[in-house]
């Protein structure tokens, strides 16, 4: 039988997380021969945790208390750290806690991954449930990564993984920044199912435009060194046409000056010795059986 882990960080949101283990335990209940287990990273609430009751198709749930809150990305990391170095399975489910990552679309994620079991599968979105503003910026980030990257990356946590790949992953200091952008550099080839993004299931969305705009560059921060060569050939490219342009050229080359600069200050959050100490940060485990 095959084991598959999911994990889900959780910031004081211990309501969408005990409705969410609900509706995950529904939608596990088609998938025969095979195990599993939920690992909760606590990153640091403030409010105080529930009583959670392990939902009856997982075997074991571990809540993962951690010292210090570090972030959602930084969450994943060490969640997946911690799994390679203290349990045995086939596959992890990586998810958000709060809802938007629908639990009716785990199905099409693990019948997919266990087809071809060699290989990663993410959740692609092609469906997004924000309002115009963080919709219209999304797509702005989008057409950044692409034109600066040269990567296409329209996928977020919500993904099953292979343990090959975990592995590949757990170590790369990216990871401590972004997930999917590490994903995308460091893994040649994964699957992909069509996913809707869903609606919070209690409370505003806590991703502020600051917090987004961070996102967005630590995804792109991963392939700074694309980043800066394509900025370099825009930068001399552009200043042929600096007689005819004049200032436009010129607040242009400020602009990729600029953006260059902010990417390099935020790849600097990739820390490989924060990564690999990252457990050290574990404060205590609660570990549910029954």
């Amino acid at each position: 039988m095959k084991k598959i882990i999911i994990v889900i960080p959780v910031y004081n949101d211990w309501e969408s997380l005990i409705k969410l283990l609900d509706e995950i335990n529904k939608n596990l209940n088609d998938l025969k021969d095979t195990i599993f287990e939920c690992v909760v990273i606590n990153d640091s609430s403030t409010t105080k945790s529930p009583n959670i009751i392990k939902p009856e198709n997982i075997s074991l749930l571990t809540v993962v208390n951690i010292k210090k809150n570090k972030g959602h990305a930084r969450c994943n990391a060490l969640g997946l750290r911690y799994l390679v170095n203290n349990f045995k399975f086939d596959h992890v489910l990586l998810m958000d806690g709060d809802g938007e990552d629908r639990p009716q679309e785990i199905p099409f994620l693990i019948k997919k991954a266990l087809s071809e079991q060699n290989m990663s599968v993410v959740a692609k979105r092609i469906k997004r449930s924000e309002g115009l503003i963080f919709q219209t910026l999304y797509q702005i980030h989008k057409l950044i990564t692409i034109v600066f990257a040269g990567k296409n990356i329209n996928f977020g946590n919500f993904s099953c993984l292979t343990k090959k790949d975990v592995v590949k992953l757990f170590d790369k200091k990216s990871l401590w920044s972004s997930f999917s952008g590490s994903l995308k550099f460091h893994i040649d080839k994964f699957n992909s199912v069509n996913s809707i993004r869903g609606l919070r299931y209690f409370g505003p969305s806590k991703m502020s435009l600051f917090n987004l705009i961070i996102h967005s560059f630590s995804i792109i921060a991963v392939f700074k060194k694309t980043v800066f060569l394509r900025s370099a050939f825009l930068l001399i490219f552009s200043s042929y046409f600096i007689n005819n342009l004049g200032l436009i050229v010129v607040v242009f080359q400020i602009f990729l000056v600029v953006f260059n600069i902010l990417i390099y200050l935020v790849s600097l959050r990739e820390n490989e010795e924060e990564l690999l100490k990252s457990e050290a940060n574990i404060d205590s485990l609660k570990i549910i059986k029954h």
